[in-house]
């Protein structure tokens, strides 16, 4: 597969069906465990488009310097969100929310890249008409509002609208920074019940191609297309992640023995234990997450991946990756390491997505390379 002439700009296009359901296979490996369930967003979007719903790329290199969006995704734990189904329109009345602030809405971002916030944007884009920017703010999935490069770049959340499930919005505006917005949101979605849509931040045209990581919607689209002909083809579905990544390595293969999972304070938290089988029988490996995996370590403490690089599971069976909300003992499983993309691997990065940001004394070993196969100038 020629895997970067796919990302060559295309100004705007019109998503298939089929291609729906690549990106969120696609999603769910970005995902590093978190973002929700992408299987399920896909279900909802894929109804909305037999009933003739339109969902639209564009190409955020045509964007208008001075065109303004909003930035789409979900919030709360993954585990309270696939139990959770969305309310038709809910994205609609959030955009209005954005316009009424904004004075209009030209485009739809992606929070994240990462799972069933992957499919959440091109949802809300089916919903409104308005089309969704091939780039996200991550280049996989994170755990709070903070940590994206929007925020980091300088653009204040604000204003910063959130909807349950039953269609009440709640407006934050005057935010004055990503850590407040955080605070507020999660324990505004803790009230709502676990899980709730979210749209935040006013971007421009401009903002996008400045911070914004180009590309990723149709990452996720090529790793999904390449695992589904590897299926077809009876070939391993790990095989065809590292085809797409290529400085992507396969770190370990065994069954899960443990997990011990809690939902608290919107996020699901816990701890998978790993039993080698082939090459890696008689090891045992442990894997820590918040929504998403957040580091695996041998069981003498040697770590072999930490944040922001991904953590991946693949289930040997399906050969589909799984969330932090679907690992269950038995499984047998392929774990994968992905590189991060540059943008968030930077010191300044580092310090807000890095191990010691959520609490592990470990120094950032990164995988070499890119997610999307640049160099670092062609990054910058």
């Amino acid at each position: 597969m020629a895997k970067n002439a796919a990302r060559e700009a295309r100004s705007v296009r019109e998503l298939e069906a089929g291609e729906i359901q690549w990106i969120a296979e696609g999603a769910q490996v970005l995902g590093a465990g978190g973002g929700g369930s992408a299987h399920q967003g896909a279900l909802a979007l894929r109804r909305q488009m037999r009933l003739g719903a339109r969902v639209t790329v564009a190409d955020g290199a045509e964007l208008p310097d001075d065109a303004l969006g909003t930035v789409i995704s979900g919030m709360g734990a993954p585990t309270v969100g696939i139990e959770r189904l969305a309310s038709t329109g809910r994205w609609r009345g959030l955009v209005d929310g954005v316009r009424a602030v904004a004075g209009r809405v030209d485009f739809l971002a992606i929070a994240e890249i990462g799972g069933g916030n992957a499919i959440t944007p091109l949802v809300a884009g089916a919903e409104t008409g308005l089309p969704v920017v091939d780039a996200d703010a991550m280049g996989r999935a994170f755990p709070e509002l903070q940590m994206n490069v929007y925020s980091m770049g300088g653009i204040v959340p604000s204003p910063l609208l959130l909807c349950d499930g039953k269609g009440v919005v709640a407006a934050l505006e005057g935010v004055p920074n990503a850590f407040t917005a955080e605070r507020y949101a999660r324990a505004l979605t803790w009230a709502m019940g676990g899980s709730a849509g979210k749209a935040q931040a006013v971007l421009t045209g401009a903002d996008v191609r400045r911070l914004g990581i180009a590309g990723t919607l149709t990452l996720a689209e090529e790793i999904g297309r390449a695992m589904d002909e590897a299926r077809r083809h009876k070939r391993s579905t790990v095989e065809a992640i590292v085809d797409v990544v290529p400085t992507g390595r396969h770190l370990f293969e065994g069954k899960i023995v443990d997990v011990l999972r809690r939902t608290a304070a919107g996020f699901a938290r816990g701890l998978i234990t790993v039993a080698g089988l082939g090459a890696n029988a008689g090891e045992h490996i442990e894997i820590e997450f918040q929504n998403e995996y957040l580091i695996a370590r041998r069981d003498d403490g040697t770590v072999l991946l930490t944040v922001p690089d991904l953590i991946v599971l693949v289930e040997q069976g399906s050969g589909l990756a799984l969330g932090s909300e679907a690992v269950r003992y038995g499984l047998r499983i392929d774990v994968v390491g992905l590189p991060a993309a540059y943008e968030v691997k930077t010191p300044r990065a580092l310090g807000v997505v890095g191990p010691r940001a959520f609490g592990y004394d470990v120094e950032f070993r990164a995988l070499p390379g890119d997610l999307l196969g640049r160099s670092r100038r062609a990054a910058s």
